[in-house]
């Protein structure tokens, strides 16, 4: 999908620099021609010779190169590429491109070109979150750029959230997503993510601890994957991916109701972790303590969303996958969760306190199919999320 395609990938300065030299090694594995452009700031990461190497290409870092510069070499460099990747995107080039700056390589090479873009950001947290980061990134969504990532995670500088940069197969997905030859181009596929809050009264509600993490990056590898990604979320601690349909819900009937809705779709993956209660007669006014003792709830059964599309007629999806959340005999109670749901596909994984997977950036999955269970390593969420959207495809692309 990608061989013979010309990808000029720009280095910023940032530790994530480092995953640009895989990035540049899986690009040319499938058959894509890499032109790196290296920054001052990222040449403190990664040295020219690495990447000159691994690119079998000269490495661009220098504005008034004499040489290139006689052929209006910036011109032709932001020009003839099919796709300008920018891995990792730091939060000064993201400002620059906002705002039309130009004082060096990159920065002109963004501004004069034609070519789409796809930026892979990296950055603390903190300046992610910044209203100056997010308005460029308003700004830039407005002009048509691209975004992979970032991923929630640990930090180098010890901080953990929003900042991380988007792994190297999720870039690659993304890449050929924008290119026009994700797998899953002209499929439409149903990603259920996040907790749901069961409310008690205006202030209490029944939640449980998932992060929504894990939905989140299976519904973005799917959309790398170029599949059009309908992704309803509970209230997740992790912002929603880029380039999907966001429909958010609250509680467990609002979500059979946002999926009944979005149907029909070639797969669904129910990833969600929906509470299995909810309170029969929610209260409409704070309750408060009284003499009296403590306040009696009165619970019903929230409705089976898994189940109830597994059933499905004439509009069942062609896959179903169902997620189990287990503390012991996973496998066994995964495998029985699958048979009485009438899904395709159960993963199933260890959510114990001391798994720290639940809320946590890995997980470790087993994969329960009709063939039988296949156990994968423990790996990121992201991870995770490509080689389950990989699986997805063979079985709907």
């Amino acid at each position: 999908m990608l061989a013979s395609r010309r990808i000029l990938l720009i280095i910023g300065g940032g530790i994530a620099a480092y995953k640009a030299l895989d990035l540049i090694r899986r690009l040319r594995e499938r058959g894509a021609q890499v032109v790196p452009v290296l920054t001052r700031a990222g040449a403190e990461f990664v040295t020219p010779l690495s990447v000159s190497a691994l690119a079998g290409h000269k490495v661009h870092s220098d504005l008034f190169d004499l040489t290139d510069e006689a052929e209006m070499g910036h011109i032709e460099l932001s020009r003839s590429a099919d796709l300008i990747v920018v891995a990792p995107a730091t939060a000064d080039l993201m400002a620059k491109m906002a705002h039309g700056h130009a004082g060096d390589l990159a920065s002109t090479l963004l501004l004069a070109t034609d070519t789409p873009v796809l930026l892979a950001p990296a950055m603390n947290v903190r300046m992610w979150q910044h209203p100056a980061t997010q308005r460029n990134i308003a700004m830039l969504r407005g002009d048509g750029i691209g975004f992979v990532g970032p991923n929630e995670g640990d930090m180098a500088c010890g901080e953990h959230g929003p900042g991380r940069m988007a792994e190297v197969p999720e870039i690659i997905e993304a890449i050929a997503a924008r290119l026009g030859g994700g797998r899953l181009a002209g499929r439409r596929v149903l990603v259920t993510s996040g907790p749901t809050h069961e409310p008690i009264d205006p202030v209490r509600y029944i939640a449980n601890r998932s992060s929504g993490a894990q939905g989140t990056a299976i519904a973005r590898a799917l959309a790398a994957l170029g599949a059009e990604v309908v992704f309803v979320t509970g209230p997740a601690s992790v912002p929603p991916p880029e380039g999907v349909t966001v429909v958010r819900v609250e509680t467990a009937q609002e979500m059979l109701a946002a999926v009944e809705r979005a149907l029909p779709v070639d797969a669904a993956i129910f990833a969600a972790a929906v509470a299995d209660w909810r309170v029969a007669h929610a209260h409409d006014r704070k309750m408060k303590k009284t003499a009296g003792g403590l306040p009696a709830l009165e619970f019903a059964e929230n409705p089976d969303i898994l189940a109830t599309v597994s059933a499905m007629g004439a509009g069942r999806p062609r896959l179903v996958v169902g997620f189990a959340a287990e503390t012991h005999d996973v496998v066994e109670n995964a495998t029985a969760k699958r048979a009485r749901k009438g899904c395709d596909w159960i993963v199933a994984n260890d959510v114990s306190h001391a798994t720290g997977i639940m809320g946590g950036t890995e997980n470790a999955i087993t994969l329960i199919t009709d063939e039988g269970a296949e156990t994968w390593p423990r790996m990121g969420k992201a991870e995770v999320a490509a080689r389950l959207a990989e699986r997805v495809a063979r079985a709907v692309g």
